[in-house]
């Protein structure tokens, strides 16, 4: 075992350095002379490896997934160099004084006979012509047609990849906003598209080697006939005729060569770039494509059956080719019937189950979307990719703020059209039920008065959905003006989103189920195992437990992105009855700092919290009236008639003479017991209205200063 997984090793070292030994080598081979038979076999492996890239292009469905082709190309391209001077420097010092026949290159000799048509025995003048002319058109073809095309394609496909990256991107977020997509899937997808950004760059510039390869190989080829020539005939003392056949023939072979690789690098390069994004392999693609209708074919062999009627044609070519061409189409005719009738068939199947379900038992119930945005018609161009979808990019943010802000990871909005709503309106619904509606004019901005408007200007009348604010509306033209005057522009994507922001934030406790729930434990337990299995197992939390406790803080917008404290403070009241409002007030006295501190001015040095204190016969009166549910639920007060108008009408009044001050109303009770009933108290009559206990201040310690701006009394 031990000296198996040493190979390993070995064997894994080896391949990590492997690449980096080439490159040394290739370098290597640039500055010293090379052997003939080695040579040969270098010359070997540089036909194979361009035989194996062009093989993996057809091979790989999409272009972008063989990402490491752009510097393979580079590789082998400084390989193919690097050869064309180990064989220049062997045909220079060898030639002359082997001659043709006698030269170690067997490679050389090899092609050069192949293409001039004569034998390495016996070379003639005629085959040297006709190789040298065939030379030469592979070469226009290599460097006109192939390499130019390939390159221009790679320019093309980078600058398309980049215009259309956000587009692409914004599709993303559409689908993953429309619940279509996990955020696993979102981010699989933006990587992918990514990766074809970057592969598609990289190639407009690994194409510039192709093609530098190709004028490299044109220079070096002149050089090896014109100077074998003078090596010949003035060192090697050769005629004239013979310098110009042998080093002619060497130079063909060494040229077609170095050109049949750099030829087949270039084809892979445009079969790469002219590729899609289909998951079918090129061989899948042409099938598909190619056998889409059979009279394709026939018309075709009916053509070539004419063509066989005209004087002078191969008749006894065309003829047959016309009929096999014929043939095949007309397979293909009854294929396609084939399937087609099939297809209706299934379909008919597919009708008659659904037909025999409507007759039969009730489907189940199609669940109800978490969050969901409604548009009127008139308001699609905000999520229209091809417009920017504004409104996509910052429901995206939304969901990133929420967490940030409240530690609760909203579920996905799905943004759907409705044609039952105005074309200028839209609804926001939480689990199926209406949590805000309104009407945004598109062109349009909403201008509020913030109070530092110093000219007034004339638009329509609204008021901001998310805020109750009275507004105006104003068109483009009158932006600027507004914004002199000291308004605060918003536009309508902006209004909207905010509009969710402060709908998602209200009925937070709504949207956090027991699912959600779950997946919070869940999360902690990958990092903090010993407080979630303290929670369960030791004390027996259930997930709606903890679920409620939750909740309730989120009610009262505390942000429960401490999941940590949260469970340890329940685990330290483990012993104790699970009675979810006083657990409640337990956590919040455990968050004491990030509750208070939330209430002051970031910017105050002192870091000043003004409050309202509940006075004592406030409290005393309250308390005696104190009524808990058997059942164990929320604790009120039961007041009589009387005595509940004084009290709303105390905290009403004192809550009017704090916000005339522009100080926030925050009501400061002495016991958390005596906060959880007074903030039930007055939850609906006074939403905004902010109830903290004497506990949760003394928690803040010195990061924070009371400051009381009055009582309460009654």
């Amino acid at each position: 075992m031990a000296s198996r997984f040493n190979l390993k090793n070995v064997l894994g070292n080896i391949e990590n350095h492997l690449v980096a030994a080439f490159a040394i080598a290739i370098i290597m081979g640039l500055l010293m002379p090379v052997p003939g038979v080695l040579l040969d076999l270098m010359m070997i492996a540089n036909i194979s490896i361009s035989v194996i890239v062009l093989l993996v292009v057809l091979y790989t469905p999409k272009s972008s997934d063989f990402t490491s082709f752009p510097r393979v190309l580079l590789f082998a391209t400084l390989y193919g160099l690097a050869l064309n001077v180990c064989s220049t420097r062997l045909i220079l010092q060898r030639a002359f004084a082997t001659g043709y026949r006698g030269f170690p290159g067997q490679m050389l000799k090899a092609f050069s006979s192949i293409v001039t048509g004569d034998s390495i025995a016996r070379p003639s003048t005629t085959g040297l012509v006709i190789g040298m002319v065939i030379f030469i058109i592979l070469i226009i073809i290599q460097v006109i047609v192939i390499t130019k095309g390939a390159t221009r394609v790679s320019e093309v496909a980078a600058r398309f990849s980049l215009d259309a990256m956000n587009q692409k991107f914004f599709a993303v977020d559409s689908e993953l906003n429309s619940g279509y997509i996990t955020d696993e899937e979102a981010r699989n997808k933006k990587a992918a598209i990514q990766r074809d950004i970057d592969f598609y760059s990289s190639m407009d510039g690994a194409s510039k080697f192709v093609s530098g390869n190709v004028k490299a190989g044109i220079f070096i080829t002149a050089i090896d006939l014109i100077a074998g020539i003078i090596v010949g005939v003035s060192i090697g003392h050769m005629p004239f005729g013979d310098a110009a056949g042998t080093y002619s023939r060497l130079t063909i072979g060494d040229g077609l060569l170095g050109q049949l690789p750099s030829l087949l690098l270039s084809f892979a390069t445009g079969l790469i770039v002219t590729g899609n994004s289909s998951e079918e392999v090129l061989g899948k693609q042409l099938k598909k494509q190619l056998t889409n209708s059979g009279y394709v074919y026939i018309i075709t062999g009916v053509t070539l059956a004419l063509m066989s009627f005209i004087p002078n044609f191969p008749w006894y070519l065309l003829l047959p080719v016309g009929a096999l061409f014929i043939f095949y189409g007309y397979r293909l005719i009854r294929s396609e019937k084939a399937s087609f009738a099939k297809k209706l068939e299934e379909e008919q199947k597919a009708k008659n189950k659904a037909a025999g379900n409507e007759n039969g038992e009730v489907s189940p119930v199609v669940p109800l979307d978490d969050l969901c945005l409604e548009l009127g018609y008139a308001l699609i161009p905000l999520v229209d990719k091809e417009k920017g979808a504004e409104l996509l990019e910052r429901v995206t943010r939304i969901r990133r703020e929420a967490a940030l802000d409240l530690g609760l990871v909203v579920p996905k909005i799905r943004i759907i059209d409705n044609m039952t709503l105005a074309p200028d309106e839209y609804s926001f619904k939480i689990k199926g039920i209406e949590a805000g509606r309104s009407k945004i004019k598109l062109g349009y901005y909403m201008c509020m008065n913030t109070g530092s408007v110093t000219e007034e200007i004339k638009g329509e009348a609204t008021t901001d959905p998310a805020f109750g604010v009275p507004a105006i509306w104003v068109s483009e033209d009158q932006r600027s003006d507004a914004e002199r005057a000291g308004y605060v522009i918003v536009d309508p994507p902006t209004i909207i989103a905010t509009h969710i922001t402060e709908i998602i934030r209200a009925h937070a406790a709504e949207i956090l189920g027991r699912l959600e729930t779950k997946a919070i434990i869940d999360k902690i337990k990958e990092k903090n195992p010993v407080v979630v299995d303290e929670v369960l197992n030791t004390y027996k939390y259930t997930y709606g437990d903890i679920e409620r406790v939750l909740q309730g803080l989120l009610r009262e917008q505390v942000s429960i992105r401490n999941i940590v404290a949260i469970l340890e403070t329940l685990a330290n009241y483990g012993n104790m009855p699970h009675n979810n409002w006083l657990l409640i007030e337990k956590v919040r006295e455990a968050l004491g700092q990030q509750i208070c501190l939330q209430y002051v001015d970031p910017h105050d040095p002192n870091k000043k919290l003004s409050v309202l204190q509940v006075s004592q016969t406030a409290s005393e009166m309250i308390m005696s009236h104190c009524f808990v549910p058997n059942d164990g639920g929320q604790p009120f007060i039961n007041f009589n008639p009387v005595d509940g108008r004084k009290w709303i009408s105390a905290v009403s009044a004192a809550v009017t003479s704090v916000r005339e001050r522009n100080y926030q109303p925050i009501l400061l009770c002495g016991t958390p017991e005596l906060r959880q009933l007074v903030r039930n108290s007055i939850s609906r009559e006074m939403p905004g209205v902010i109830a903290l206990s004497l506990n949760e201040v003394v928690a803040a310690g010195s990061n924070v200063n009371l400051e009381i701006l009055g009582e309460i009394n009654v």
